[in-house]
């Protein structure tokens, strides 16, 4: 499911850190050599590469590229050199930092990762940041949005398996009926099922909705009067996140592609975070909806060195 593509036989750490630092001498730096590793090693493999250039050259391989590169293509190479859980810890700083009603950035990352993803995000933002997402999360929240996303990051969720209990599911389906019919799409009980119950026993209880109640649950999530409510909205993605991912994450791509300007910052987001998990789902997932190949829609919209690293990212370039 992944696009990321690896050499049957890469080049060692050394080698590697070694043709890095060669890229960064000189009057320039050579993008296209930078492209022709990184986007091609993976978490392991370039955590390895920062070690090895750290104890041959005494100097920091993230701060070396944050000086060398600019702009979108230097936002793409940092944040992919960065292990899964210290990027995870980014974009939530990040998040926190510049916090509206409509980010859904701490939700993706909630409602996305495996528990497991989530603790080492959790605890990269402990070294990073010296607090904890949690508490910027409460700090930067109110409302309704803080009832729903703090209990959303705060959750050890159960996923190891797809076992669920029908009995639960179905009663849980006429709890959320009962609590979208009556407007109370912030309520405990609909909070508690969304932030604690395993995915399976979500969308059990969602596939249970729809039988017993004859429409998709999105469809109570709609504001009475057709404008966009705020927080319904991070609800439905709240659900879409935690059953159909693969189709959240069109909506964000198409969302920072077809309009007028490039969102590069969600762009560069989901490829960076999905490339070594669901990428080729996603890509599949356009096409499908969107009649269109999914690099052939960025590399309308995105150029030079910075349409490369997503280009090689996607698994549309050979190193």
């Amino acid at each position: 499911m992944a696009t990321l593509t690896v050499p049957h036989q890469a080049p060692d750490a050394a080698e590697d850190a070694e043709q890095l630092r060669k890229a960064f001498s000189g009057w320039g730096t050579n993008e296209a050599l930078i492209i022709s590793i990184l986007p091609h090693r993976n978490a392991a493999q370039r955590k390895l590469i920062r070690e090895v250039y750290s104890s041959t050259y005494g100097e920091d391989l993230l701060k070396d590229l944050d000086d060398e590169l600019s702009s979108d293509f230097q936002r793409a190479v940092l944040l992919w050199t960065l292990t899964p859980g210290e990027r995870d810890a980014v974009l939530a700083h990040e998040a926190t930092k510049k916090w509206t009603s409509s980010n859904q950035v701490i939700m993706e990352l909630a409602c996305t990762r495996s528990s497991a993803q989530l603790l080492d995000a959790k605890a990269a933002y402990h070294d990073r940041f010296k607090k904890s997402i949690e508490e910027d999360v409460a700090h930067r929240t109110t409302g309704d949005f803080r009832k729903l996303l703090f209990s959303l990051i705060a959750c050890h969720r159960y996923d190891g398996g797809d076992a669920v209990n029908m009995t639960l599911a179905k009663q849980e389906a006429k709890i959320l009926h009962e609590k979208f019919e009556g407007k109370q799409f912030a309520d405990d009980e609909v909070v508690r099922i969304l932030s604690t119950r395993s995915k399976s026993q979500v969308n059990a209880a969602l596939n249970e909705y729809k039988a017993q109640f004859g429409h998709e649950i999105g469809k109570a999530l709609e504001s009475d009067d057709g404008g966009e409510d705020k927080f319904l909205w991070l609800l439905r993605s709240t659900i879409k996140c935690l059953t159909r991912p693969e189709e959240y994450f069109v909506e964000v791509i198409h969302g920072a592609i077809a309009k007028t300007g490039t969102d590069e910052g969600a762009l560069t987001r989901v490829v960076a975070t999905r490339a070594e998990v669901d990428l080729k789902v996603i890509k599949e997932e356009y096409q499908r909806r969107h009649s269109v190949p999914l690099a052939k829609a960025i590399a309308k919209d995105t150029g030079g060195d910075y349409e490369n690293m997503l280009l090689a990212l996607l698994g549309e370039q050979d190193e």
